[in-house]
């Protein structure tokens, strides 16, 4: 057995045994060298062995440290918790909505409309499909062109469209170094290498794009980020414009919040010929009621469409028709506002109960980035341990072992009495001694 493996044996016993604990921080890898009589490239091997056991966990500019537990089975983000408080998944489904879907859906259970919807359907969906979903993007003086929509299953068909459209096997996609988990996954099952960019206060850093080397497309999330709740302002969706221009990248961008934030322009306003945009239902309306869209620049159509129909991710036409039908009659509209103030009132509550958190005020979610006494993964653990799920910094790391001390807050799904409860929680939790929590 390799040295390295030896030594990554006998730490994996001692955080067996109990001798290191969750939270307890390795020694420097230089240190740790020095300690085992081994050289210091072995100990950096020993370090990654362990955060690829899940054992440890590495922080930038921290350390690494032993995890509070053991990865679970499936990715971050992947199913529902069990937890009584889910401030993990993102989503938020109003009291009122199933009346409002299910009255505008009336005209499509006559038995004509019906025997037309239950037949199959291409990339491109029906006219009456594009033109509506080209009306419910738009945003200030951007309006896609209905010729240019596409329609897939859900969000996730189109990112994966768009990415296979543009980044061969073996590629490599820049993405911002804290993501959306599902992208992640995506570019694991199409063979895409991920790049890191750096982010800021603004969002994605364009001169750390251009340094990041050869890149065959950028995946971003101007507006809303996920984890960061951050939007980019509109000078910095100028200047990433101007790079990606030079670099002659192709951009496909998630606008998965963007109905929370109405009065932001895309950056696909910014960047038309070289942006594709991507939306889905999902979010604006609920996760088991979706339908996916493209707007893909003239000369993509044809690329996107031959995507999404290669990887059989053509949305189902009575969704389409389903969607068609709530955008025409208003339905989505309403719902949109709706939850716009729902997400007042929400940030309303975060503000009085954790104040300081990054964020939009109009977003869904807050990135929370720790107290120094605290670990993400032990502060997680504790969490749970009181019927609290949230998401640790290392769900959305693009590097493993490079996560930042923090954690994601999802703040739409439970009632605003029972979130505001739970905040109240975790900042009994962000105060106290971890010692003094994880023991009792």
């Amino acid at each position: 057995m390799d040295d390295y493996r030896v030594v990554a044996d006998a730490i994996a016993a001692d955080i067996e045994a109990g001798r290191l604990r969750p939270g307890d921080r390795l020694p420097p890898q230089r240190r740790f060298a020095r300690q085992r009589g081994i050289a210091g490239s072995t100990a950096a091997r020993v370090y990654g062995e362990l955060v690829r056991r899940g054992l440890a966990v590495g922080e930038v500019g921290r350390g690494t440290f032993v995890r509070a537990a053991k990865p679970p089975p499936e990715p971050a983000l992947a199913e529902p918790g069990e937890a009584r408080v889910d401030l993990e998944l993102n989503f938020a489904v109003l009291p009122e909505e199933s009346a409002r879907l299910a009255r505008a859906l009336e005209p499509l259970l006559r038995d004509d409309v019906l025997t037309a919807a239950l037949h199959p359907i291409g990339a491109a969906g029906t006219r009456a499909a594009r033109e509506a979903a080209a009306g419910l993007l738009a945003r200030g003086d951007w309006r896609p062109d209905p010729a240019t929509v596409l329609f897939t299953g859900n969000g996730r068909q189109a990112l994966a469209a768009s990415i296979a459209a543009f980044v061969p096997v073996g590629e490599r996609l820049a993405v911002e170094s804290l993501t959306y988990p599902v992208v992640k996954a995506l570019a694991s099952r199409l063979g895409v290498e991920l790049v890191p960019i750096e982010t800021d206060e603004s969002g994605l850093v364009p001169t750390a794009l251009e340094a990041a080397g050869p890149v065959r497309a950028l995946y971003v999330q101007p507006t809303l980020h996920n984890p960061l709740g951050t939007t980019m302002p509109p000078q910095r969706r100028a200047e990433l414009a101007e790079v990606v221009a030079r670099l002659d990248l192709p951009v496909i961008e998630d606008g998965i919040y963007t109905f929370l934030r109405d009065d932001v322009r895309p950056f696909a306003a910014y960047a038309p010929e070289r942006t594709v945009f991507v939306d889905s239902l999902s979010k604006r309306v609920a996760p088991g009621l979706t339908a996916g869209f493209l707007v893909s620049p003239p000369a993509w159509t044809a690329r996107l469409a031959s995507s999404v129909r290669s990887g059989a991710w053509a949305a189902s036409r009575f969704a389409l028709e389903a969607a068609t039908q709530w955008i025409v009659t208003g339905t989505i509209a309403g719902i949109e506002a709706a939850k716009r103030r729902d997400a007042a009132a929400r940030a309303a509550v975060v503000a009085e109960r954790l104040p300081g958190l990054r964020g939009d005020p109009a977003s869904y979610h807050r990135w929370w980035e720790l107290p120094e006494r605290w670990r993400a993964e032990t502060f997680v653990a504790a969490a749970a341990r009181r019927g609290i799920a949230l998401s640790p910094a290392a769900a959305f790391a693009v590097l493993p072992g490079h996560a930042p001390n923090a954690v994601r807050i999802a703040v739409s799904a439970p009632p605003v009495e029972t979130l505001a409860a739970a905040l109240d929680v975790l900042a009994g939790l962000a105060a106290a001694s971890p010692d003094d929590l994880l023991t009792d």
